[in-house]
Order: C-alpha cells, then sequence, then structure tokens
C-alpha cells in the first residue's frame, strides 16, 4: 500500500541528518542500502499479523557508502508479512486501522522533523 500524501515524497536531507531523525522514530536501516539507495523499515505487529512500514530513498549527491549524501525520499509503502514468502505491499491486501494510523503518525514525525531543518 503506498502511503501517498504523507509530506515526504520528494524531501531531500543529509544521509547522517536522516539516520537520526528515522531511529528516533523507529525506523531501522540496518545493511539495506547500496551506493545509490537507502531503505528503512518499522515492524508493526497487529491482531497476529506482521506488517512493515518501508521508507525508501536515493541519493542525489555524494556517497551512502561514504555517509556524505543528500538523500531524496520517495513514496512511503506498507506492507503485509506472509512466512516464509515475504512481504506483499499489494492494493488488495487488508491493513488494520490501527496498523494504517500508526504508520501515518510515524511518517507525520518524520516528515515534521526533517521539515525543522529545511
Amino acid at each position: 500500500m503506498k502511503m501517498e500524501g504523507t509530506g515526504l515524497e520528494g524531501l531531500t536531507v543529509d544521509l547522517t541528518r536522516l539516520d537520526e531523525i528515522m531511529e528516533d522514530a523507529g525506523l531501522v536501516r540496518a545493511g539495506q542500502w547500496d551506493y545509490e539507495r537507502v531503505t528503512y523499515d518499522r515492524k508493526i505487529e497487529a491482531k497476529g499479523d506482521t506488517f512493515y512500514l518501508r521508507v525508501q530513498a536515493y541519493g542525489v549527491e555524494g556517497d551512502i557508502g561514504g555517509r556524505h549524501a543528500l538523500i531524496k525520499l520517495l513514496t512511503p509503502l506498507l506492507g503485509k508479512h506472509y512466512y516464509p514468502h515475504g512481504v506483499e505491499y499489494g492494493e488488495g491486501e487488508y491493513f488494520p486501522t490501527t496498523v494504517v494510523n500508526t504508520s501515518k503518525a510515524l511518517l507525520k514525525q518524520v516528515a515534521d522533523e526533517i521539515q525543522k531543518i529545511q
């Protein structure tokens, strides 16, 4: 599910600062990056199911591996995990209201923090 209208789409921010903001919101980058792209995830469990909020971005300047990069954010995604197959982001998936509301609140927190430093 695309989480449109969050205010994150198209924002650019320094990678080091973005890592801090995402960590404060519980979104983890871990090893999910290459020299051009980064991905932040947050696991959300509800009603016996597991969901993932994912924020993807790509470098528009600098080197992500060297931690000196300007990052442009893409539209966040919400997906449902199916063991052992992985995460499905399709529009046909059911997402509980609590999961959607939690995701929106987290994304608003991230957007607000980025806006403060713009």
